[in-house]
């Protein structure tokens, strides 16, 4: 066996609170971190999250979070007469010299009448200024002007911001980077819909470059705030796409009669122990300096029932798979990294989780799994075979199918304890999490 280097225990998060409507998102811990979008300042080597409310939360780790408070005051005027709101949702920043460019969406429940706006501050701590709006819809067009994010293109510079939820889908929009706000008239091209019968419901576009396989990938969330909301992804040459899931199925092509398009990365999940979880979401992504990448996304704990539920955050670290794609870890951060494990290390009793397209989109439930020394996989009443490919990657393969998994030491946050995670993509396209229990 190895020396294995498992992460020590993460900061454990305050008492649920009660989410009163129309009461404070200013919580403590993680708890109403809901649209979160991340960013590492160079300057200060530090972390951020902005979220609905305007709320900003900062880190040297990704694990130990100070709040700071409210960063923007209150929209434009011009912002405000058109939508008849204050609320601030789902901010998503940038740098431009040396200023910092937050986008923030101002609107109300369910409607059209919305509005994207910039503000502008010379510390990613704030106060944010507000300096004009990017786009502005309503009931008349079939977009939504909410969920902005920002991202150049790789080979030209040139500026986009991605937006929109529900309805007509998500866009994307070109900017003009000396300004940061919109260099071209419209609404800009369709990157992904969802079919009307699924209530359309579509939303928190996010995308990234990576420079390894030079391709964009587009991560989408699924199903609104409701238990099925769940992320999924596709990936194209070009930055306003055709975006492509596994299957070759692209992402704007609202006829998905069996709920499968896109690569589903993160839903509903249960383990056997702890507590159970329901609607990931609305994430962003972080390219880190060291290389490597997180998806951070608010989250719930399962509840069926009709009273709201608080959102929480979760980070996970993403592997890009041999076929390159990009795949979440099956347990939250808390600091570990990739290291070389045996065989040795790897035999023994697993939970795993198939994160599974279903109509609507269920809980994903674990069920047991075996790796034995003699390279056997048992999996209920499957059996299959295993075996190393790498100092930390593995192989399954059973019936017709074949699975490439990622190892990394991790914690255990139902058994509260350390453990061996596996993460994983088949050949028919399905993420899976596993932990060695």
């Amino acid at each position: 066996m190895t020396q294995i280097h498992y992460p020590q225990k993460p900061p454990v998060q305050p008492p649920k609170p009660e989410l009163i409507p129309g009461g404070s998102r200013d919580l403590p811990g993680l708890w109403m971190t809901h649209d979160p979008a991340v960013f590492y300042d160079t300057e200060r080597e530090a972390y951020y999250i902005y979220s609905t409310g305007a709320l900003c939360r900062r880190s040297k780790d990704l694990l130990h979070w100070e709040n700071l408070g409210k960063v923007v005051n209150d929209p434009p005027a011009e912002s405000v007469e058109w939508t008849k709101s204050h609320d601030i949702w789902a901010p998503d920043i940038v740098k431009a010299g040396k200023e910092y460019r937050l986008y923030c969406s101002n609107s109300s429940w369910g409607v059209r009448q919305s509005c994207i706006f910039l503000a502008v501050s010379d510390t990613p701590e704030g106060p944010f200024v507000p300096k004009g709006c990017v786009l502005k819809t309503s009931d008349a067009l079939p977009v939504n002007a909410i969920d902005a994010n920002i991202i150049e293109d790789a080979a030209s510079g040139e500026q986009y911001m991605l937006y929109g939820s529900f309805w007509g889908g998500c866009y994307i929009l070109h900017l003009n980077k000396e300004t940061g706000l919109a260099a071209e008239e419209g609404i800009g091209t369709c990157l992904a819909v969802r079919p009307s019968w699924m209530d359309g419901s579509i939303e928190g576009p996010y995308m990234i470059y990576h420079p390894g396989t030079d391709y964009y990938y587009l991560f989408v969330s699924y199903g609104s705030l409701r238990s099925d909301y769940n992320i999924r992804i596709g990936r194209s040459r070009n930055i306003t796409g055709p975006f492509y899931d596994f299957h070759g199925r692209s992402l704007a092509d609202a006829d998905d009669d069996d709920n499968t398009t896109g690569l589903m990365i993160s839903c509903g999940y249960r383990w056997l122990d702890g507590t159970p979880y329901m609607a990931p979401g609305h994430n962003s992504v972080l390219m880190n300096p060291d290389g490597r990448m997180f998806l951070i996304s608010h989250i719930r704990e399962m509840n069926f029932k009709t009273e709201p539920e608080p959102s929480t955050m979760q980070i996970r670290q993403l592997y890009l798979t041999p076929d390159e794609w990009l795949i979440a870890a099956a347990q939250p951060y808390a600091g570990e990294t990739l290291q070389p494990v045996s065989e040795s290390d790897l035999s023994g009793n697993y939970e795993r989780i198939c994160l599974m397209p279903s109509v609507p989109q269920g809980i994903m439930c674990a069920h047991p799994f075996r790796l034995m020394e003699n390279g056997r996989m048992e999996c209920c009443s499957i059996v299959g075979t295993w075996e190393k490919t790498g100092s930390y990657t593995l192989c399954l393969r059973y019936g017709s199918i074949t699975e490439n998994l990622i190892v990394s030491p991790a914690w255990d946050h139902e058994l509260d304890r350390p453990t061996l995670m596996l993460s994983g993509l088949s050949d028919k396209g399905l993420c899976t999490w596993y932990k060695k229990v």
